[in-house]
């Protein structure tokens, strides 16, 4: 966007509450009176896809919204969140497994979308068809012509939508704190942003294996080609626990370009999404992406892997992406995980635990304007990113993670992975949003659904 006010004014948040100062970037988010006060005017929402982060914003939801329904097409996950949701709102909400149940019902406001990427599109845009908002999980689309669809829907139907760039909203204002930095000149001209979004680990050979009980692993594929399952025994610990180490399915679907887009689109999609805003780039995009070095862990050929027993995804890299103003953008496996800015007269780095830098440290010296960050978010910070999404529910305008802006940035990873596949750089037209010349490129803009898996429009 050209500047802070055209941003805010886009978006269209209230800006007649009370600001914070932005001085006290590290100071917990400031509490405001919410919009929906009484039981009965609060939103009834669903959410469709369980597992992990499903779950995450489900929960962080009960404050703002009832939960009426939820669906997967795991059984086990769905009978496990019906007893959580349950039990923190009091109240049972009704499990599906086919989430065409939860689009037919009328008493349901809003759906949050939590499933692999390869099915956000289909579900977005059919909710938002049956006059549903919709909250979806990043990275929201597969392709890039997926994107340009959901934008077309989200304006024919004038419904609301939030990405789960949840950056945007949490993390103690350290993101916003970045923006605000950049945009009030605090670096200078920008010259560099290196995006530090982590490695990949490859697998080994993955052997078909039976589908575990309570999966409907035919649904689960959904738009994407029909293929066996496959998993290895050992079981994932920590965070996404309780499934396969390796297959094709669960916690390990982000490792295959078939549902998802591996680092580049599950990390990139929160890191490269701030770098763009604080550069002022969420209307454009790159003129040209290049490879600098990458390891991809299987053979490929014309831009398609080889083999189908083993992850896909690239699982280290470093590009470089040209930007407007001559900033150059490097995404990179390596170094610590978050977002360096560089410019003529400074820089620093952050991330989802700190803030660093001289700049920063200048601050104690030298604060920023009184509102600079409310004026960067568009008002008031809120609890979290759900609750921006009920207040932009109640004012009909969308909400600061909105489709556009998500999927200009979204646009320079799925490129990004592209190159790679096809081991070249890669020409794009930001007015036109389209690959220059290179007609092979240009195939992988979209992606055929499986028969009977169509959107259905």
């Amino acid at each position: 966007m050209s500047n802070q006010k055209s941003s805010a004014s886009r978006r269209g948040f209230l800006k007649s509450a009370a600001a914070i100062g932005a001085a006290a970037i590290w100071a917990p988010s400031a509490s405001r009176a919410f919009g929906y006060m009484s039981p009965n005017d609060r939103p009834v929402f669903a959410t469709i896809g369980l597992r992990n982060q499903g779950w995450t914003i489900t929960s962080k939801s009960f404050k703002f919204a009832d939960f009426a329904a939820l669906a997967d097409v795991d059984s086990n996950v769905l009978g496990v969140n019906i007893e959580r949701t349950e039990k923190a709102q009091k109240k049972k909400p009704d499990g599906y497994a086919d989430y065409r149940k939860v689009l037919d019902r009328k008493d349901i406001d809003a759906v949050m979308i939590a499933t692999p990427d390869h099915w956000h599109t289909k579900i977005a845009v059919e909710a938002m068809l049956a006059g549903k908002d919709v909250y979806c999980e990043k990275p929201l689309t597969l392709t890039i012509d997926e994107g340009k669809l959901i934008e077309k829907i989200v304006k024919q139907t004038g419904r609301v939508f939030q990405v789960g760039t949840m950056q945007r909203s949490e993390f103690e204002n350290r993101f916003l704190t970045a923006v605000a930095l950049v945009k009030h000149g605090r670096i200078g001209t920008v010259k560099r942003v290196t995006c530090g979004i982590d490695s990949m680990e490859a697998s080994p050979v993955i052997p078909v294996a039976p589908v575990p009980e309570g999966l409907d692993w035919d649904v689960w594929l959904g738009p994407a080609p029909k293929v066996d399952y496959r998993a290895l025994p050992q079981l994932r610990e920590g965070y996404g626990g309780g499934v396969p180490l390796f297959s094709n399915c669960h916690y390990s679907f982000r490792n295959w370009h078939e549902y998802s887009g591996g680092k580049l689109t599950d990390w990139g999609a929160h890191h490269v999404d701030v770098a763009c805003w604080a550069l002022g780039a969420t209307e454009t995009g790159p003129s040209k992406v290049t490879p600098l070095q990458f390891k991809l862990p299987v053979e490929y050929k014309d831009g398609h892997p080889t083999v189908q027993d083993q992850y896909n995804a690239a699982t280290s890299f470093r590009i470089k992406v040209d930007m407007p103003n001559d900033v150059e953008m490097i995404i990179t496996s390596e170094g610590d995980n978050g977002i360096l800015f560089e410019g003529t007269e400074g820089r620093f780095f952050v991330n989802r635990g700190k803030i660093t830098g001289k700049p920063v440290e200048d601050l104690k010296s030298k604060p920023l304007p009184e509102n600079a960050i409310t004026d960067i978010y568009g008002g008031p910070i809120p609890e979290n990113h759900t609750q921006n999404f009920t207040e932009a529910m109640k004012s009909r305008k969308q909400p600061i993670s909105d489709v556009w802006s998500h999927n200009r940035m979204l646009e320079i990873c799925h490129l990004s992975n592209i190159a790679m596949r096809l081991n070249r750089p890669i020409n794009w037209d930001p007015a036109k949003r389209e690959i220059v010349g290179d007609a092979q490129a240009s195939a992988f803009l979209s992606r055929e659904s499986r028969k009977g898996y169509e959107i259905n429009m």
